[in-house]
């Protein structure tokens, strides 16, 4: 265990890992159009690219910790970077759209590997009172990659093309895994889980709302964002170079909302401050119902769409952390799984809604996806309630 100086470098380099697993993950929104016209695909087509990527994350990230248990989490760390450059180069030279799908189901495998054990570590290299600032830090690349990686991406597509831009994506994660096996030390593996330890775990008081909270947040973000290009091309009747923009605004303010976010998590607590992204989140997606197009329109209700809903994650992981602490890399893998189903669900509605109810009625629907999301937060603390109330009384 290291001060939260000494460990800064480790977790810059995790956070770097996150920000290519989320731009790996999420650039091909940017990029519907020049892979659509190459290959020959709808733009909302763009949406199932996202959804296969989801999808195998979904499935594998549960899996991960059990078939690679007994690997130091440094291995583990460097084993997913390398799948990730591998499916990004594939991805670069793919023919067809076929072998491009294929290509994010590597990639998909190599986020499942990377994801639950980066957070797993950033959590082991501090303090227990820095763990929610640990856990802010490495999950902030994936909010950069949201800034950085998918306007980016939709720039480069248009000057570059987009092969080039996924092959300059797999150069970078390649560096990326240089710099976490020179930073991050060897860390010991935590138990391997067994199928007796998931039901033991989902079984814990809390646990499956919390994590069925994440699954239902990220569907409902994904339902407009999965096409976040051709939404806001035809909700705001933005150009390409606007679109762009408001991608990098949405990223930017992002970033503020995470970096807020464990410090909102010290003074109100965890459950109130996901209590309060909810709100935000669903207060963005009903003015997006209303709203005139145009960009400072798009911009604005775009940034409190962004800051809201990056103010989640650090507070729901820590969360889980506590309620059992020594499976904390099996509690992250669910809900990193959770995550990537939401993620997948919801990009999968976007693609099939998106050209059948047109661009206005995605918010909606987004909006109607946060009440379950409402309801098990509301589960969860009735249950950590309980639980405590249990406790005290035995």
């Amino acid at each position: 265990m290291r001060s939260a100086r000494d460990a800064l470098p480790a977790l810059l380099s995790l956070s770097l890992g996150y920000f290519v697993l989320g731009t790996t993950s999420l650039a091909v929104v940017g990029l519907g159009g020049p892979i659509g016209r190459a290959l020959h695909t709808a733009p909302s087509g763009v949406g199932l690219l996202v959804s296969v990527f989801a999808l195998t994350f979904a499935l594998a990230a549960p899996a991960a910790p059990a078939v690679l248990g007994r690997l130091d989490r440094r291995r583990v760390l460097l084993l997913g970077l390398a799948l990730l450059a591998a499916g990004g180069l594939a991805g670069a030279l793919a023919p067809n759209e076929q072998v491009l799908l294929a290509s994010r189901v590597v990639g998909g495998l190599g986020g499942a590997v990377f994801g639950p054990a980066s957070s797993a570590a950033g959590s082991l290299l501090v303090a227990e009172e820095h763990r929610p600032r640990a856990l802010a830090t490495v999950f902030a690349g994936m909010t950069v990659a949201a800034v950085l990686g998918v306007p980016l991406g939709s720039y480069l597509g248009e000057v570059v093309g987009w092969r080039w831009t996924l092959a300059g994506l797999a150069a970078v994660t390649a560096l990326t895994l240089l710099l976490v096996a020179a930073l991050v030390p060897p860390l010991p593996a935590g138990p391997p889980p067994t199928a007796r330890a998931y039901r033991a775990v989902l079984a814990e008081p809390g646990v499956l709302p919390v994590v069925l909270t994440t699954l239902a947040v990220m569907a409902a973000q994904f339902t407009v964002y999965g096409v976040a290009g051709a939404y806001l091309a035809a909700r705001f009747a933005l150009g390409t170079g606007q679109v762009a923009g408001v991608l990098f605004a949405f990223g930017t303010v992002g970033v503020v909302g995470n970096a807020c976010g464990a410090r909102l998590s010290a003074r109100l607590g965890g459950d109130r401050t996901v209590a309060l992204t909810l709100f935000g989140m669903a207060a963005a997606f009903a003015a997006l119902l209303v709203s005139p197009t145009g960009l400072l329109p798009a911009v604005l209700l775009l940034a409190v769409w962004a800051f809201f809903s990056q103010l989640y994650q650090a507070p729901q992981q820590a969360r889980l952390i506590v309620l059992v602490p020594e499976q904390r890399g099996l509690l992250l893998a669910l809900n990193a799984s959770m995550l990537y189903v939401g993620i997948s669900v919801g990009s999968l509605l976007a693609a099939a809604l998106l050209p059948r109810l047109g661009a206005v009625a995605l918010a909606g629907v987004a909006l109607a996806a946060l009440l379950p999301a409402g309801l098990a937060h509301l589960r969860s603390l009735t249950s950590l309630t309980s639980a405590s109330r249990e406790t005290v009384l035995s």
